[in-house]
């Protein structure tokens, strides 16, 4: 008979507890929003109110908890708790506000927006009040950076070193430290986060945006989100915010450690960095690609072309999902061409989804080096980034990684067909959400939205936002038998 590993469900219950009680205190801070605007001030409250206390409750039935060693088990559990438990009481505000009266609906837009995908139920995304606006913009801001990492930073009254659950929560193959505690990473990598969110927000209000549009756009573009307060996302706004917007999805989508150099003046580190150059190239071949063809085949002027072409490319490479463009009305080879991109994503170490930019990279260097071993079956060739040997092990892990992703692509896809999808829109929204991207292609285009799911598919999309959002091992490895074995 096989032996069972003993869980500390004390301190898993323990940190759920704690993360409740911040995130009532996050709905709250929707009341300014709830007066100034004249909005029912008691859906947030209330719901502030029964988060922030259950939340209590879960802390002081443990508060005697004094063993402060967990391991990997309590690590991954904890991680993929915490994101369903939050998205749970995130839906309050949506229920008792009456503005999403359905809870599949309500969790889906919820967990949509904690995994930072972006894909919505809503038709009428002006008619709801602001106050609730605001949460649900805010549940992209929450989950950009990570809820584990924001516990990290913010609870030293935890009072753990936190490594199990950064690693659960940022799975990346490269996780660069910047301080050997790992608490002062989370702190450092949160205030560059908040920076960049407050310089945008600034920005924007002098592009034209009033206080609520801005901060809530700059939640949604830090967050690669892509929630917008606008039925037509920024596709009204400006040039100038437009551009505003593409700088700042770029600065999302890139590893946050480069962020830091940069602040510190090491500036040849953020060139010398492999993946950042191929990222930059990424964006700027397939803009020009795009821009090109936009000019020949739609007659547009240069100048615009070159805007949507550029704001399209780095808001799905980055999986954003903000739009523009109706891009499905472009020519079918270029909405094939986005289409393609869904499947890079932004740098490891960013708030951006997907399968990231480091891991293709390395999956052609490995394959490119392939060919030479296999002329030279002796020869030691190992490969290379930022020219530092990457271990054989971290290739197996990627590998194992793509082919997940494409078997759930594949399996979900087919899922969708059998639910009476079309195959487009089948292959968009899984696409989409599993690459935590939002609009896709066919019936959720960005003209688009989620509404029309059934059920059974809605909570199927939930649990690949999921998936994607926790890089797939952090979910799946809880369906191991051998993960809970002794």
């Amino acid at each position: 008979m096989p032996r069972w590993k003993k869980i500390n469900m004390k301190f898993i219950i323990r940190f759920v507890g704690l993360l409740l009680i911040f995130e009532g205190f996050f709905m709250l801070t929707g009341l300014g929003f709830s007066i100034y605007y004249n909005n029912d001030i008691y859906p947030l409250l209330i719901s502030g109110l029964i988060t922030s206390c259950f939340g209590l409750f879960l802390w002081l039935i443990n508060k005697n908890y004094k063993n402060k060693d967990i391991g990997k088990r309590e690590g991954y559990i904890t991680v993929s708790l915490t994101w369903i438990v939050m998205s749970l009481f995130g839906t309050l505000p949506f229920l008792l506000s009456k503005t999403i009266p359905n809870f599949t609906n309500a969790f889906f837009e919820t967990i949509s927006g904690f995994t930072t995908t972006g894909a919505s139920i809503l038709n009428d995304i002006e008619a709801i009040p602001r106050d609730i606006l605001f949460w649900r913009s805010m549940t992209h801001w929450i989950g950009g950076m990570g809820i584990i990492v924001l516990s990290i930073a913010v609870l030293p009254i935890l009072g753990i070193g936190g490594m199990q659950l950064f690693a659960a929560e940022v799975p990346g193959p490269t996780k660069d430290k910047l301080h050997p505690r790992i608490r002062e990473t989370a702190k450092r990598l949160w205030g560059i986060y908040i920076l960049l969110t407050f310089i945008e927000t600034l920005l924007l209000m002098y592009g034209g945006m009033d206080f609520f549009n801005a901060i809530c756009h700059a939640f949604g573009t830090m967050a690669t989100g892509g929630f917008s307060t606008q039925n037509a996302s920024i596709a009204n706004y400006s040039p100038f915010i437009q551009y505003i917007i593409i700088v700042f999805m770029i600065l999302a989508g890139t590893n946050f450690t480069l962020h830091y150099f940069m602040l510190r003046g090491k500036l040849n580190r953020i060139w010398k960095n492999e993946e950042f150059r191929y990222y930059i190239f990424l964006i700027l071949i397939s803009s020009i690609i795009i821009t090109v063809c936009l000019f020949l085949f739609n007659n547009t002027s240069v100048e615009k072309s070159f805007r949507s072409s550029l704001f399209q490319a780095v808001s799905i490479i980055t999986t954003t999902g903000y739009v523009t463009a109706n891009y499905l009305s472009w020519p079918v080879f270029l909405w094939v061409f986005l289409f393609l991109l869904m499947f890079t994503g932004g740098c490891a170490g960013s708030t951006g989804g997907g399968v990231k930019i480091v891991r293709i990279l390395l999956l052609f260097k490995n394959s490119s080096l392939e060919l030479k071993r296999l002329i030279h079956p002796s020869a030691v060739i190992p490969v290379r980034l930022n020219k530092k040997i990457i271990p054989q092990n971290i290739i197996f892990n990627i590998l194992a990684f793509f082919l997940i992703y494409m078997i759930f692509f594949a399996f979900g896809t087919f899922f969708m067909t059998i639910l009476g999808f079309d195959f487009k829109s089948a292959m968009g929204s899984v696409a989409a959400t599993i690459g935590n991207i939002g609009p896709a292609i066919g019936s959720v285009g960005p003209i688009n939205n989620y509404a029309n799911i059934p059920v059974v598919g809605k909570w199927f999309l939930s649990f690949l936002m999921l998936l994607g959002r926790l890089e797939l091992f952090t979910v799946l490895i809880l369906f191991s038998p051998a993960f809970w074995k002794k």
